[in-house]
């Protein structure tokens, strides 16, 4: 993705934000020399992946396969493991009319996905095989605390207010109908390096020609421009 096409969507999420009175943490509007004066004292936003996130999963078409992710807050496998301290994450996600997450599943992510304002969030559901492929066998999800049972491949639409509880091994992929969703994501620790699986190969992160300065840092920028010296 070029850096300006990352740079306007980053405007136009702001500006959405904004119409739907949804305020992220100041962090978010840092520049990169605000980054670049920041010392030990923001290292948890850098270290456990808190931020823009903004892919088109390799596949060049952002308005057609693309997601844009901003990590609100997030733990670590420490925490999970000692059972004590931050062990959940929360995201906000922005998903356009008709723009496909492709199908994925978490190997340890438990996740809420709500809809909280916009169109209608779509989501297609299908159980993993033990071998990782799409299961024929129908799908028990809670939708709101209420247990729901659906044949595999179903959709399931969220209105807004709606939510869905995401278990691991779930196969997933997700769009918008009838506008923007801007949806919500509750879940226990998140790590989008290793607990994705795509059932087809493509790239959780974008490539990004640097065709002009960046507006704010995607949290794959932050090694570039954020070096404090750690105890």
């Amino acid at each position: 993705m070029k850096r300006s096409k990352v740079n306007q969507i980053m405007r136009e999420a702001e500006a959405f934000l904004k119409q739907h009175q949804f305020y992220l943490p100041p962090f978010a509007h840092w520049t990169p020399e605000d980054w670049q004066a920041k010392g030990e004292e923001a290292c948890e936003i850098a270290d456990h992946g808190l931020g823009w996130d903004i892919t088109d999963f390799g596949l060049g078409k952002y308005d057609e396969f693309g997601l844009l992710l901003f990590t609100i807050r997030n733990g670590d496998k420490a925490n999970l493991a000692q059972g004590r301290g931050k062990v959940y994450a929360e995201k906000i996600l922005l998903v356009g009319d008709h723009q496909m997450t492709p199908f994925h599943f978490h190997w340890h992510k438990t996740e809420d996905i709500i809809n909280r304002g916009g169109g209608k969030l779509m989501l297609r559901l299908f159980n993993s095989t033990e071998d990782e492929g799409l299961a024929e066998t129908d799908i028990q999800v809670s939708l709101d605390g209420v247990v729901h049972t659906f044949k595999a491949g179903d959709t399931v639409c969220l209105n807004p207010g709606e939510s869905i509880t995401l278990t691991t091994g779930l196969y997933h992929n997700f769009w918008a109908e009838d506008g923007m969703v801007l949806a919500g994501e509750v879940s226990t620790v998140n790590d989008d390096h290793t607990d994705n699986r795509f059932y087809e190969p493509v790239g959780r992160f974008s490539e990004i020609e640097e065709d002009e300065p960046p507006l704010h840092l995607l949290i794959g920028d932050y090694a570039q421009y954020y070096q404090p010296a750690r105890a």
